[in-house]
């Protein structure tokens, strides 16, 4: 793959004026701040730790280990890929806007609209975990029972205390990022090496890799298998973020995709050690699964280290997925406001305005809070809406990702690649993505649990539809003519949006 050619000499101000926008965003993020809004986003310590559960549940420690592999590679293939298109168009509306100019106007409303249904998920999946992980931690520490109201209080607190967050700037979330990546890196390595080294009975590699368990209710163990690479695949989410904030850092068109491919690969290998650590440190399964603190990590910690013990590890988790949903925060709102700026969210002009302090659109971070909210409501009373709300994550934002990449490859000589590109690798590569991305949408809009009732009933597939069926509507109602991306190089079509800030 080529990083370096003449196009890495362009001025950032430059490329985003010939991709027809005006600076409006302060750029004050480097390369690292890039790559760790993106690690932060995947999360290890987020999402391998809200749904070990699962994973316990759906096929147990051969799915979670063998499964975080081979999702791994293909969500590095696919990031690769996406990777590649980035870097010729690094803006903040990211994905629609790449589908706009490699495809249609229709391509990239519905790409928006994936898009936008991932990440507001991604909130809700976020900063629900980790509601639940305060939860566990004041269940041990004050003997707190956790019930869905009280979570739902917990997680409320948390996504204000986002909120708040994001909108003092941009700045600060660059230095709580670059700090994530340190929290999640040395998290990771105190939280195997005190299990790994605790005075107590580990398990083999023979049932780290090879045990399986089935509690679905579902006897075909090939569908349980693959329902099990949930877990991995939504940890695997939220690289677009190195994308959506590329109109905030510098040298965009190399920090951006180097921002994504970095955070995959270093994810895949800690989150292997990870995963590898807790489940060799099981030591009663079935007390696990059913923990009174309604966490399975946490009653790991709390066999393998006892009472103090575990309070600690769960305050490294807990901090880390403050971070996650802090990182999380800022990519959606940003593509809020990239979204409204081309016209295609309802009360658009509200949106899409940047405080003239901060410079950050802060009405769009409201809007995402908001909206992660209503999608998590659900679990006030459906004891398996959590893993719908993590699958809406995936089979929202996974299809938007290869969105862009399948238009990249039917355009061929068409497209012109940016600094950072694939080279003759670009079609396998991203020929691979598409198909596994097409596997993965259709396997997590299935049910996950049997018998199938109003409580299991896994609601993300009605989700899509009804967010497909909103956003043909809002298209054929305005969207097909109040939206428009500018034409390359034409910034005038949008110098009206300095009138916008606030």
């Amino acid at each position: 793959m080529s990083s370096r050619n003449a196009a890495h000499k362009l001025d950032d101000d430059d490329v985003l004026a010939g991709l027809g926008y005006d600076k409006v965003l302060a750029r004050r993020m480097g390369s690292f701040g890039n790559f760790a809004i993106s690690l932060t986003v995947i999360s290890i310590l987020s999402g391998c730790m809200t749904l070990y559960g699962f994973g316990l549940n759906t096929g147990g420690p051969a799915v979670i280990m063998w499964g975080w592999l081979g999702v791994g590679l293909m969500v590095l293939l696919l990031g690769m890929s996406l990777a590649e298109v980035t870097s010729a168009y690094p803006t903040s509306g990211a994905l629609f806007f790449m589908a706009d100019k490699l495809g249609t106007p229709v391509w990239a409303w519905f790409t928006g609209w994936l898009n936008l249904l991932g990440l507001l998920g991604a909130i809700a999946g976020i900063d629900y975990g980790a509601a639940t992980f305060v939860g566990a931690f004041a269940n041990l520490q004050w003997g707190f029972e956790a019930t869905p109201e009280t979570t739902m209080m917990i997680f409320v607190g948390i996504l204000l205390l986002h909120a708040l967050l994001n909108v003092a700037g941009v700045r600060l979330v660059g230095i709580l990022n670059s700090v994530s990546v340190w929290w999640h890196i040395l998290g990771v390595g105190i939280i195997v090496g005190l299990l790994t080294l605790a005075p107590v009975q580990h398990r083999g590699a023979e049932f780290v890799f090879t045990h399986f368990n089935n509690d679905t209710g579902f006897t075909n163990g090939l569908y349980v298998t693959a329902l099990g690479l949930l877990l991995a695949q939504y940890t695997f989410c939220g690289y677009d973020a190195s994308s959506h904030l590329s109109e905030e850092t510098k040298q965009a068109q190399i920090a951006a995709p180097k921002g994504i491919v970095r955070s995959i690969w270093v994810s895949w290998i800690a989150g292997f050690i990870l995963l590898a650590g807790l489940t060799s440190s099981i030591q009663d399964y079935a007390g696990t699964q059913s923990t009174a603190t309604g966490v399975p990590p946490a009653q790991i910690f709390l066999d393998v280290l006892g009472l103090t013990g575990a309070k600690a590890l769960l305050l490294i988790v807990i901090v880390a997925q403050l971070f996650c949903g802090n990182a999380e925060t800022a990519a959606a709102s940003r593509m809020v406001f990239a979204f409204s700026r081309d016209g295609a969210v309802p009360f658009a002009a509200i949106w899409r305005r940047v405080s003239t302090r901060t410079k950050t659109p802060v009405a769009a971070v409201w809007l995402s809070v908001g909206a992660a909210l209503v999608l998590a409501a659900p679990s006030l009373y459906s004891p398996t809406a959590y893993a719908a709300v993590t699958a809406i994550n995936v089979i929202g934002i996974t299809p938007a990702y290869a969105i862009p990449v399948y238009l990249r490859l039917r355009a061929g000589d068409r497209f012109q690649p940016g600094p950072w590109n694939l080279g003759r690798w670009s079609k396998p590569v991203g020929w691979t993505a598409v198909i596994w991305v097409c596997f993965v949408t259709i396997l997590f809009c299935l049910p996950q649990t049997s018998p199938i009732t109003s409580t299991s009933f896994n609601y993300a597939g009605v989700t899509l539809i009804a967010v497909l069926a909103l956003a043909w509507v809002l298209w054929i109602t305005k969207g097909r003519r109040t939206y428009g991306t500018p034409k390359l190089g034409d910034t005038a079509t949008h110098a009206a949006l300095a009138e916008d800030i606030v």
